[in-house]
Protein backbone atom coordinates (compact mmCIF):
# COMPACT_ATOMS: atom_id res chain seq x y z
CA UNK A 1 0.00 0.00 0.00
CA UNK A 2 1.41 3.54 -1.03
CA UNK A 3 0.80 5.92 1.78
CA UNK A 4 1.10 9.93 1.02
CA UNK A 5 1.30 12.36 4.12
CA UNK A 6 0.76 16.08 3.80
CA UNK A 7 2.08 17.99 6.46
CA UNK A 8 2.36 21.57 6.97
CA UNK A 9 6.29 21.56 7.51
CA UNK A 10 7.84 18.33 7.98
CA UNK A 11 11.24 20.69 8.98
CA UNK A 12 10.34 22.07 12.06
CA UNK A 13 9.82 21.19 15.86
CA UNK A 14 6.18 20.27 17.16
CA UNK A 15 3.78 17.57 18.21
CA UNK A 16 2.14 16.89 15.08
CA UNK A 17 5.76 16.83 13.64
CA UNK A 18 7.17 14.31 15.45
CA UNK A 19 3.90 12.27 15.33
CA UNK A 20 3.98 12.15 11.80
CA UNK A 21 7.38 11.15 11.48
CA UNK A 22 7.29 8.32 13.92
CA UNK A 23 3.95 7.19 12.54
CA UNK A 24 5.46 7.47 8.66
CA UNK A 25 8.63 5.48 10.46
CA UNK A 26 6.03 2.52 11.72
CA UNK A 27 4.29 2.07 8.68
CA UNK A 28 7.61 2.01 6.34
CA UNK A 29 8.41 -1.25 7.73
CA UNK A 30 5.18 -2.83 5.51
CA UNK A 31 4.03 0.18 3.01
CA UNK A 32 5.61 2.43 0.85
CA UNK A 33 5.60 5.48 2.52
CA UNK A 34 6.30 9.33 1.71
CA UNK A 35 6.26 12.56 3.74
CA UNK A 36 5.08 15.96 1.28
CA UNK A 37 6.00 18.85 3.71
CA UNK A 38 4.15 22.37 2.18
CA UNK A 39 7.10 24.03 3.43
CA UNK A 40 10.83 23.67 3.36
CA UNK A 41 12.89 25.90 5.72
CA UNK A 42 16.22 24.31 6.48
CA UNK A 43 18.09 21.68 4.94
CA UNK A 44 17.57 18.76 7.17
CA UNK A 45 14.26 18.22 9.42
CA UNK A 46 14.93 19.04 13.06
CA UNK A 47 13.61 15.72 14.39
CA UNK A 48 15.80 13.72 11.15
CA UNK A 49 13.54 11.26 9.45
CA UNK A 50 13.09 7.58 9.09
CA UNK A 51 15.45 6.71 5.79
CA UNK A 52 12.69 4.23 4.44
CA UNK A 53 10.10 6.97 4.66
CA UNK A 54 10.74 9.66 0.99
CA UNK A 55 10.55 13.18 2.35
CA UNK A 56 9.91 16.24 -0.53
CA UNK A 57 7.93 19.55 -0.42
CA UNK A 58 6.32 21.96 -2.18
CA UNK A 59 7.52 25.54 -1.77
CA UNK A 60 11.16 26.21 -0.48
CA UNK A 61 11.58 28.90 1.93
CA UNK A 62 15.39 28.52 2.34
CA UNK A 63 16.68 32.16 1.94
CA UNK A 64 19.60 32.25 -0.09
CA UNK A 65 19.16 28.54 -1.44
CA UNK A 66 18.71 28.08 -5.46
CA UNK A 67 15.69 26.74 -5.47
CA UNK A 68 14.65 29.48 -2.51
CA UNK A 69 10.67 30.39 -3.63
CA UNK A 70 9.84 33.00 -0.57
CA UNK A 71 9.94 36.27 -2.94
CA UNK A 72 7.80 34.20 -5.94
CA UNK A 73 5.09 36.60 -7.11
CA UNK A 74 2.12 34.14 -6.49
CA UNK A 75 3.03 33.61 -2.32
CA UNK A 76 2.65 37.22 -2.06
CA UNK A 77 -0.94 37.05 -2.31
CA UNK A 78 -3.22 35.61 0.43
CA UNK A 79 -4.55 31.69 -0.59
CA UNK A 80 -8.04 31.63 -2.34
CA UNK A 81 -8.61 27.82 -0.87
CA UNK A 82 -6.70 27.23 1.89
CA UNK A 83 -9.74 28.50 4.66
CA UNK A 84 -8.59 31.68 6.71
CA UNK A 85 -9.80 30.44 9.92
CA UNK A 86 -6.95 28.24 10.13
CA UNK A 87 -4.41 29.43 12.47
CA UNK A 88 -1.54 29.09 9.85
CA UNK A 89 -3.67 31.66 7.05
CA UNK A 90 -1.63 34.28 6.78
CA UNK A 91 1.78 31.69 5.88
CA UNK A 92 -0.38 30.36 2.82
CA UNK A 93 -0.81 31.80 -0.39
CA UNK A 94 -2.10 31.23 -4.31
CA UNK A 95 1.13 29.34 -4.24
CA UNK A 96 0.88 26.79 -1.83
CA UNK A 97 -2.77 26.88 -2.94
CA UNK A 98 -1.32 25.65 -6.85
CA UNK A 99 0.95 23.62 -5.50
CA UNK A 100 -1.20 21.26 -3.16
CA UNK A 101 -3.61 20.89 -6.07
CA UNK A 102 -1.23 19.97 -8.22
CA UNK A 103 0.19 17.87 -5.93
CA UNK A 104 -3.12 15.93 -4.66
CA UNK A 105 -3.42 15.70 -8.41
CA UNK A 106 -0.56 13.76 -9.14
CA UNK A 107 0.51 11.62 -5.66
CA UNK A 108 -1.23 8.67 -6.76
CA UNK A 109 -1.27 7.18 -3.81
CA UNK A 110 -3.57 4.35 -2.40
CA UNK A 111 -3.97 6.77 1.41
CA UNK A 112 -4.23 10.55 1.27
CA UNK A 113 -3.53 11.44 4.86
CA UNK A 114 -3.83 15.14 5.59
CA UNK A 115 -2.65 16.53 9.44
CA UNK A 116 -4.12 20.42 10.31
CA UNK A 117 -7.86 21.03 9.34
CA UNK A 118 -6.34 23.58 6.60
CA UNK A 119 -5.22 21.04 3.95
CA UNK A 120 -8.02 18.17 4.96
CA UNK A 121 -10.00 20.74 3.51
CA UNK A 122 -8.13 21.13 0.51
CA UNK A 123 -7.81 17.00 0.27
CA UNK A 124 -11.56 16.93 1.19
CA UNK A 125 -12.47 19.63 -1.49
CA UNK A 126 -9.66 18.44 -4.18
CA UNK A 127 -8.44 14.57 -3.17
CA UNK A 128 -8.76 12.34 -6.26
CA UNK A 129 -11.55 10.45 -5.64
CA UNK A 130 -9.35 7.27 -6.59
CA UNK A 131 -7.17 7.44 -3.16
CA UNK A 132 -8.84 7.15 0.35
CA UNK A 133 -8.77 10.51 1.99
CA UNK A 134 -7.84 10.45 5.86
CA UNK A 135 -7.51 13.47 7.88
CA UNK A 136 -5.64 13.57 11.15
CA UNK A 137 -7.11 15.81 14.13
CA UNK A 138 -4.13 16.32 16.06
CA UNK A 139 -5.44 20.18 17.84
CA UNK A 140 -8.98 18.94 19.11
CA UNK A 141 -12.36 20.03 17.81
CA UNK A 142 -12.32 22.39 20.99
CA UNK A 143 -9.08 24.00 20.00
CA UNK A 144 -10.85 25.54 16.85
CA UNK A 145 -13.20 28.48 16.35
CA UNK A 146 -16.38 27.77 15.61
CA UNK A 147 -15.97 29.62 12.47
CA UNK A 148 -13.71 26.53 11.32
CA UNK A 149 -15.59 24.52 12.83
CA UNK A 150 -18.78 25.41 10.50
CA UNK A 151 -15.92 25.43 7.55
CA UNK A 152 -15.09 21.65 8.40
CA UNK A 153 -18.32 20.66 8.94
CA UNK A 154 -19.42 21.63 5.09
CA UNK A 155 -16.45 19.81 3.41
CA UNK A 156 -15.59 16.70 6.13
CA UNK A 157 -18.38 14.37 5.03
CA UNK A 158 -16.67 14.28 1.67
CA UNK A 159 -13.66 11.85 3.73
CA UNK A 160 -13.23 8.66 4.20
CA UNK A 161 -11.81 8.56 7.57
CA UNK A 162 -11.14 11.28 10.01
CA UNK A 163 -8.76 10.19 12.62
CA UNK A 164 -8.75 11.66 16.02
CA UNK A 165 -5.48 10.98 19.11
CA UNK A 166 -7.92 10.46 22.05
CA UNK A 167 -11.42 8.61 22.67
CA UNK A 168 -12.65 11.61 24.09
CA UNK A 169 -11.84 14.18 20.75
CA UNK A 170 -13.31 10.92 18.64
CA UNK A 171 -16.71 11.56 20.83
CA UNK A 172 -16.49 14.79 19.98
CA UNK A 173 -16.35 14.93 16.00
CA UNK A 174 -19.19 12.10 16.12
CA UNK A 175 -21.03 14.18 17.88
CA UNK A 176 -20.82 17.96 16.87
CA UNK A 177 -20.11 17.66 13.54
CA UNK A 178 -22.23 14.71 12.21
CA UNK A 179 -20.06 13.06 9.87
CA UNK A 180 -22.17 10.01 8.19
CA UNK A 181 -20.23 7.69 5.97
CA UNK A 182 -16.82 8.88 7.47
CA UNK A 183 -15.58 6.31 9.72
CA UNK A 184 -14.15 8.25 13.21
CA UNK A 185 -11.28 6.83 14.68
CA UNK A 186 -8.75 7.05 17.39
CA UNK A 187 -5.20 6.65 16.26
CA UNK A 188 -2.80 7.84 19.34
CA UNK A 189 0.51 9.48 18.46
CA UNK A 190 3.33 7.02 18.37
CA UNK A 191 6.49 7.16 20.73
CA UNK A 192 9.85 4.72 19.87
CA UNK A 193 11.39 3.42 22.68
CA UNK A 194 14.45 5.45 23.71
CA UNK A 195 17.81 4.14 23.00
CA UNK A 196 19.87 4.33 26.05
CA UNK A 197 18.25 2.90 29.67
CA UNK A 198 15.39 3.88 31.85
CA UNK A 199 15.82 6.91 34.46
CA UNK A 200 17.38 6.37 37.29
CA UNK A 201 14.67 6.90 40.08
CA UNK A 202 16.99 8.15 42.33
CA UNK A 203 17.34 11.39 40.54
CA UNK A 204 16.07 14.21 42.57
CA UNK A 205 15.06 16.13 39.31
CA UNK A 206 11.48 17.21 37.61
CA UNK A 207 11.42 17.51 34.13
CA UNK A 208 8.47 19.66 31.98
CA UNK A 209 8.14 19.65 28.60
CA UNK A 210 6.68 21.84 25.42
CA UNK A 211 6.28 24.98 24.09
CA UNK A 212 6.27 28.24 26.60
CA UNK A 213 2.51 29.07 25.55
CA UNK A 214 -0.36 30.17 28.33
CA UNK A 215 -2.11 26.85 27.84
CA UNK A 216 0.77 25.02 29.16
CA UNK A 217 0.88 26.93 32.22
CA UNK A 218 4.47 26.41 33.39
CA UNK A 219 3.48 29.41 35.84
CA UNK A 220 1.58 26.76 37.86
CA UNK A 221 4.18 24.20 37.75
CA UNK A 222 6.90 27.16 38.79
CA UNK A 223 4.63 28.03 41.87
CA UNK A 224 3.77 24.63 42.51
CA UNK A 225 7.50 23.06 42.69
CA UNK A 226 8.44 26.66 44.79
CA UNK A 227 6.79 24.22 47.40
CA UNK A 228 8.43 21.50 46.58
CA UNK A 229 11.55 22.85 46.76
CA UNK A 230 10.82 24.46 50.55
CA UNK A 231 10.45 20.68 51.78
CA UNK A 232 13.29 19.29 49.40
CA UNK A 233 15.99 21.93 48.65
CA UNK A 234 17.71 19.13 47.22
CA UNK A 235 15.58 18.85 43.81
CA UNK A 236 15.18 20.97 40.94
CA UNK A 237 12.72 22.18 38.02
CA UNK A 238 13.84 21.41 34.54
CA UNK A 239 11.61 23.12 31.56
CA UNK A 240 12.47 22.32 28.04
CA UNK A 241 11.10 24.61 25.49
CA UNK A 242 10.97 28.02 23.73
CA UNK A 243 7.93 30.57 23.12
CA UNK A 244 6.17 33.80 24.22
CA UNK A 245 6.20 33.00 27.42
CA UNK A 246 9.88 32.63 28.32
CA UNK A 247 10.26 36.14 29.60
CA UNK A 248 7.71 36.38 32.29
CA UNK A 249 8.52 32.69 32.86
CA UNK A 250 11.89 33.75 34.40
CA UNK A 251 11.18 36.85 36.25
CA UNK A 252 8.61 34.20 37.93
CA UNK A 253 11.45 31.91 38.99
CA UNK A 254 13.61 35.65 40.19
CA UNK A 255 10.63 36.60 42.13
CA UNK A 256 9.97 33.35 43.79
CA UNK A 257 13.84 33.14 45.04
CA UNK A 258 14.74 29.80 42.59
CA UNK A 259 17.35 30.76 40.42
CA UNK A 260 19.66 28.15 40.12
CA UNK A 261 16.78 25.55 41.03
CA UNK A 262 14.79 26.20 37.80
CA UNK A 263 15.93 25.95 34.50
CA UNK A 264 14.22 27.29 31.30
CA UNK A 265 16.60 24.92 28.76
CA UNK A 266 15.12 26.07 25.48
CA UNK A 267 14.19 23.49 22.59
CA UNK A 268 15.84 20.32 23.87
CA UNK A 269 16.38 17.34 20.93
CA UNK A 270 16.55 14.74 21.57
CA UNK A 271 14.09 14.76 24.64
CA UNK A 272 15.06 11.53 26.16
CA UNK A 273 18.25 12.70 27.68
CA UNK A 274 16.64 15.28 29.73
CA UNK A 275 13.79 12.68 30.39
CA UNK A 276 16.06 10.13 31.91
CA UNK A 277 17.86 13.08 33.83
CA UNK A 278 15.06 13.15 36.11
CA UNK A 279 12.80 11.14 37.93
CA UNK A 280 9.46 12.80 37.83
CA UNK A 281 7.97 14.41 35.05
CA UNK A 282 5.44 17.08 35.73
CA UNK A 283 2.26 18.38 33.17
CA UNK A 284 0.35 21.53 34.26
CA UNK A 285 -1.86 22.14 31.29
CA UNK A 286 -5.22 23.46 31.24
CA UNK A 287 -5.74 21.65 27.95
CA UNK A 288 -4.24 18.96 25.83
CA UNK A 289 -5.00 17.35 22.63
CA UNK A 290 -2.81 14.52 23.66
CA UNK A 291 -0.09 14.73 25.53
CA UNK A 292 2.90 13.63 23.89
CA UNK A 293 5.05 14.45 26.14
CA UNK A 294 3.45 12.38 28.72
CA UNK A 295 4.17 9.20 26.89
CA UNK A 296 7.79 10.23 25.54
CA UNK A 297 8.55 10.02 30.12
CA UNK A 298 7.01 7.22 30.61
CA UNK A 299 8.54 5.45 27.94
CA UNK A 300 11.77 6.54 29.81
CA UNK A 301 10.05 4.76 33.03
CA UNK A 302 9.59 8.24 34.27
CA UNK A 303 6.22 8.67 36.36
CA UNK A 304 3.95 11.89 35.40
CA UNK A 305 1.98 13.94 37.29
CA UNK A 306 -0.53 15.42 35.45
CA UNK A 307 -3.36 17.74 35.38
CA UNK A 308 -6.32 16.05 34.86
CA UNK A 309 -7.34 18.26 31.76
CA UNK A 310 -8.95 17.60 28.50
CA UNK A 311 -8.11 15.69 26.87
CA UNK A 312 -5.21 13.22 26.90
CA UNK A 313 -4.25 12.31 29.98
CA UNK A 314 -6.76 10.46 31.69
CA UNK A 315 -6.34 8.12 28.66
CA UNK A 316 -2.70 7.55 29.01
CA UNK A 317 -2.05 7.76 32.85
CA UNK A 318 -3.46 5.17 35.44
CA UNK A 319 -3.55 7.31 38.75
CA UNK A 320 -1.53 6.08 41.24
CA UNK A 321 -0.33 3.18 39.34
CA UNK A 322 2.07 4.93 36.55
CA UNK A 323 1.60 8.61 37.49
CA UNK A 324 -0.58 11.04 39.13
CA UNK A 325 -3.64 13.19 37.66
CA UNK A 326 -4.44 16.10 39.48
CA UNK A 327 -7.09 19.01 39.26
CA UNK A 328 -5.86 21.16 36.64
CA UNK A 329 -5.71 25.18 37.55
CA UNK A 330 -4.74 24.24 41.51
CA UNK A 331 -0.84 24.54 42.50
CA UNK A 332 -1.47 23.31 45.51
CA UNK A 333 -3.09 20.41 44.10
CA UNK A 334 -0.64 19.95 41.92
CA UNK A 335 2.52 20.27 44.58
CA UNK A 336 0.89 17.60 46.58
CA UNK A 337 1.46 15.52 43.49
CA UNK A 338 4.65 16.24 43.03
CA UNK A 339 5.09 16.14 46.92
CA UNK A 340 4.17 12.15 47.06
CA UNK A 341 6.61 11.13 44.25
CA UNK A 342 9.00 13.50 45.58
CA UNK A 343 9.18 12.38 49.30
CA UNK A 344 8.84 8.59 48.03
CA UNK A 345 11.66 6.50 46.33
CA UNK A 346 10.40 3.19 46.37
CA UNK A 347 6.99 4.34 44.57
CA UNK A 348 9.05 6.73 42.27
CA UNK A 349 10.87 3.52 40.89
CA UNK A 350 7.34 1.22 41.05
CA UNK A 351 5.34 3.84 39.04
CA UNK A 352 8.40 4.24 37.19
CA UNK A 353 8.08 0.40 36.28
CA UNK A 354 4.51 0.94 35.41
CA UNK A 355 4.75 4.14 33.29
CA UNK A 356 7.53 1.62 31.24
CA UNK A 357 5.36 -1.35 30.59
CA UNK A 358 1.81 1.07 30.20
CA UNK A 359 3.63 3.13 27.46
CA UNK A 360 4.39 0.33 25.47
CA UNK A 361 0.92 0.44 23.90
CA UNK A 362 2.26 3.69 22.45
CA UNK A 363 5.67 2.41 20.13
CA UNK A 364 5.39 3.21 16.57
CA UNK A 365 4.54 -0.74 15.52
CA UNK A 366 1.97 -0.63 17.68
CA UNK A 367 0.22 2.24 16.56
CA UNK A 368 1.53 1.55 13.10
CA UNK A 369 -0.62 -1.82 13.08
CA UNK A 370 -3.45 -0.33 14.20
CA UNK A 371 -3.02 2.64 11.36
CA UNK A 372 -2.37 -0.26 8.69
CA UNK A 373 -5.45 -2.25 9.43
CA UNK A 374 -7.91 0.86 9.44
CA UNK A 375 -6.18 1.82 5.97
CA UNK A 376 -6.52 -1.02 4.62
CA UNK A 377 -10.48 -1.86 5.50
CA UNK A 378 -10.52 1.70 4.04
CA UNK A 379 -9.21 0.42 0.95
CA UNK A 380 -11.10 -2.76 0.89
CA UNK A 381 -14.30 -1.00 1.54
CA UNK A 382 -13.68 1.20 -1.86
CA UNK A 383 -12.95 -2.35 -3.46
CA UNK A 384 -9.67 -1.37 -5.00
CA UNK A 385 -6.76 -4.43 -4.77
CA UNK A 386 -3.31 -3.71 -3.89
CA UNK A 387 -2.34 -3.98 -7.38
CA UNK A 388 -5.03 -2.50 -9.48
CA UNK A 389 -4.69 0.58 -6.73
CA UNK A 390 -1.03 0.25 -8.21
CA UNK A 391 -2.43 0.43 -11.64
CA UNK A 392 -4.57 3.03 -11.42
CA UNK A 393 -2.34 5.48 -9.05
CA UNK A 394 0.22 4.90 -12.63
CA UNK A 395 -2.64 6.53 -14.44
CA UNK A 396 -3.62 9.44 -12.34
CA UNK A 397 0.18 10.26 -11.84
CA UNK A 398 0.64 10.68 -15.63
CA UNK A 399 -2.72 12.72 -15.56
CA UNK A 400 -1.62 14.88 -12.82
CA UNK A 401 1.57 15.45 -14.11
CA UNK A 402 -0.45 17.49 -17.42
CA UNK A 403 -2.66 18.92 -15.10
CA UNK A 404 1.13 20.12 -13.05
CA UNK A 405 2.54 21.04 -16.83
CA UNK A 406 -1.06 23.29 -17.08
CA UNK A 407 -0.78 24.96 -14.02
CA UNK A 408 3.14 26.15 -14.34
CA UNK A 409 2.46 27.27 -17.57
CA UNK A 410 -0.40 29.31 -17.02
CA UNK A 411 -0.51 33.03 -17.56
CA UNK A 412 1.02 34.50 -13.70
CA UNK A 413 -0.36 38.22 -14.62
CA UNK A 414 -4.11 36.38 -14.99
CA UNK A 415 -3.76 34.30 -11.38
CA UNK A 416 -2.34 37.11 -10.06
CA UNK A 417 -5.21 39.46 -10.87
CA UNK A 418 -7.48 37.13 -10.13
CA UNK A 419 -6.44 36.21 -6.62
CA UNK A 420 -5.97 39.52 -5.83
CA UNK A 421 -9.91 40.37 -6.52
CA UNK A 422 -10.33 37.54 -4.39
CA UNK A 423 -8.21 38.38 -1.93
CA UNK A 424 -10.24 41.51 -1.65
CA UNK A 425 -13.53 42.13 1.19
CA UNK A 426 -15.76 39.61 -0.10
CA UNK A 427 -13.98 37.49 -1.57
CA UNK A 428 -13.97 33.81 -1.17
CA UNK A 429 -11.78 32.87 2.31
Amino acid sequence: MRISFLIHNAYGIGGTIRATHNLAAGLAAHHEVEIVSVFRHREKPFLGHHPGVTLRHLVDTRAGTPGYEGDHPEHAVAAQHFPREDGQYKAYSVLTDRRIRAHLATVGADVVVTTRPGLTHHLARQGHRGAVRVGQEHLGLDAHTPALRRRLRAVYPRLDALTTATEADARAHRGRLRLPGVQVAVLPNAVPAPVGPPADPAARRIVAAGRLVPVKRYDLLIRAFARVHGLHPDWSLDICGGGERRAALAELVDRLGLAGHVRLRGAVHPMEDAWTSGSVAAVSSSWEAFGMTLVEAMRCGVPVVATDCPNGPREIITDGVDGRLVPPGDPDALAEGLLQLVGDESLRRSMGKAALANAARFDPAAVAERCSDLFTSLVARRGRAGGAARLRGSGHRARGAALSAAFTVRDTGRSLRSAARAATPGGSG
